[in-house]
């Protein structure tokens, strides 16, 4: 059976291929901030040409006529013509990225787009707000969709940045593209608290396995205090580490609050503060995966709570102040306007 499966290494880049992963997610970026100003402003002028035709007293139809030569671009596919009509203007050095940078940028809002226009017809579950700018140093990612290979065991190549080398042994992935059961579909390298990572999503020819007990069935109570509880009677217990992480947590917490905006010593601070929290999801990640896999491979039907937990970890003192607020006690009593101060 073909299915899409992701291969995750982490990638040992030295400090001209560190420049270039920047200089690839900062043009995408820079695309997708671009596509929104474009589509933004075009909204605005269709909504400045729809008041000027209600002010002249035009009919519906007019009115909307004058709206419709005014085209937005919508998909990525718009998105990207406009891009190629005004890209030596607006970046004359586009020229120093591959193209699969500004199309990662465009596709991103593209997908925006849609999401939101699906939210507000109600063919999308839940609520989607118009896309937002992203600003400089949020995480940073880029996808290439051409040009993605594996040369060995330890080198990946990417187009226009070159030979990548990789802390992590490729063979996992390189056995299944030497005997043609598995093809790269696209890369994408994101940075995470100062590392770099390369995740290739690969069509690839699986084995259907079976559960040990596939007629057994067993509930699973996600919790707080510890991770579940079976129906079997076991429980899983939240992994040690996290413990030990959220003292760590803490304290360099207290030092970014007491340090000054802007410098160095609070620079730091937030890398070491995000090396923690790149831990601590990965420590939880690992349990949650150890789990789900150790489940699914013995048990036939698994059935799981649908409650919200981080709605469960609120606070007791949070729960009083807002029964507080709810009842009105609390609140101090309105000033006299007679009454003279000072």
């Amino acid at each position: 059976m073909l299915v899409h499966q992701a291969f995750r290494f982490e990638l040992d880049p030295n400090n001209a291929v560190r420049s270039r992963f920047a200089s690839h997610c900062g043009a995408s970026r820079f695309a997708y901030n671009w596509g929104l100003a474009l589509v933004k402003d075009l909204l605005e002028r269709q909504s400045r040409i729809r008041e000027a035709a209600f002010r002249e007293l035009l009919s519906d139809e007019d009115a909307n006529a004058l709206v419709d030569g005014v085209s937005v671009p919508w998909t990525m596919i718009s998105l990207r013509k406009a891009w190629n009509t005004s890209k030596h203007e607006v970046a004359p050095w586009w020229g120093e990225n591959s193209k699969f940078a500004y199309e990662s940028g465009l596709t991103a809002l593209g997908d925006a787009l849609a999401n939101f226009s699906k939210a507000r017809s109600g063919t999308r579950a839940g609520t989607m707000g118009f896309p937002r700018f992203k600003k400089a140093g949020t995480r940073r990612s880029c996808r290439f969709w051409a040009g993605v290979a594996v040369v060995d065991a330890r080198h990946i190549r990417l187009p226009r940045i070159g030979i990548v080398r990789s802390k992590e042994m490729t063979t996992s992935l390189l056995a299944h593209l030497d005997d043609a059961s598995a093809r790269i579909l696209n890369a994408t390298i994101s940075e995470e608290a100062g590392r770099w990572f390369c995740s290739l999503c690969v069509e690839i020819e699986r084995q259907v396995t079976t559960a040990v007990f596939p007629d057994a069935v067993v509930g699973v109570d996600l919790g707080v205090k510890s991770l579940a509880v079976l129906s079997s009677g076991e429980v899983v217990q939240n992994p040690r580490p996290l413990d030990r992480y959220a003292r760590k947590m803490a304290r360099l917490q207290r030092e970014l609050s007491r340090q000054e905006q802007g410098s160095k010593h609070r620079r730091e601070t937030k890398r070491r503060l995000a090396r923690i929290h790149r831990a601590v999801r990965t420590c939880r990640g690992d349990a949650l995966h150890q789990l789900s896999s150790r489940l699914a491979s013995t048990y036939g039907t698994i059935v799981v709570e649908d409650l919200h937990v981080a709605g469960m970890t609120r606070s007791a003192r949070r729960r009083q102040l807002r029964t507080k607020r709810e009842k009105g006690e609390g609140r101090s009593q309105p000033r006299d306007p007679r009454r003279r101060t000072g």
